[in-house]
């Protein structure tokens, strides 16, 4: 099964809502590992931000499943806007897995040009390319969701990330990061 992989960054020091405490990255870990292998994952698409995407592709990593990451402007930008803004060990992680990544020509960065906002669009390539990974390989694809469970609203691209999803008629999975 090909994994299409979104959910909450890691909170910020300052947060006043709990979405994804730092404290437990080792239980959502343990559970992220445990859906892929339940799942017979073989790859899983996903960003690289702190938090659910680069827990997603360490477990995927620790596993030996394919990992292809969509980006949504250069691996610098992205680095500096969406891993290191956040409490914790997130550069290294993101510096490794993606010099691996990008070694196997797994990475994509995208051009989302005048498009809408690019965290919209990369939600959107994220699943075109699991798509196109299924097509490939003849297996089935579906999304899974590290979150709280509970919409922020308009603006929260991971609640995006499962309507459209589920608009693509996938399958979603929810791993719970409270």
């Amino acid at each position: 099964m090909i994994i299409a992989l979104a959910g909450r960054r890691v909170d910020a020091i300052d947060a006043t809502q709990p979405r994804f405490p730092a404290q437990n990255v080792e239980n959502v870990s343990a559970a992220i590992h445990a859906l892929l292998q339940q799942q017979g994952a073989t790859a899983v698409v996903s960003s690289a931000a702190c938090g659910a995407d680069l827990v997603g592709l360490t477990e995927a990593g620790k596993l030996g499943l394919r990992r292809k990451i969509v980006l949504p402007f250069s691996r610098d930008k992205f680095r500096d806007s969406s891993v290191v803004d956040r409490p914790g060990e997130w550069g290294g992680m993101y510096d490794t897995i993606l010099d691996a990544v990008e070694a196997n020509g797994d990475l994509v960065v995208i051009d989302t040009g005048k498009e809408d906002n690019p965290y919209s669009a990369t939600n959107r390539a994220i699943l075109d390319q699991a798509i196109a990974l299924s097509q490939q390989s003849g297996e089935s694809v579906a999304a899974v969701l590290l979150w709280d469970g509970v919409s922020r609203g308009k603006d929260d691209y991971t609640d995006q990330f499962g309507t459209e999803a589920r608009n693509r008629g996938l399958e979603v999975f929810q791993v719970l990061t409270i």
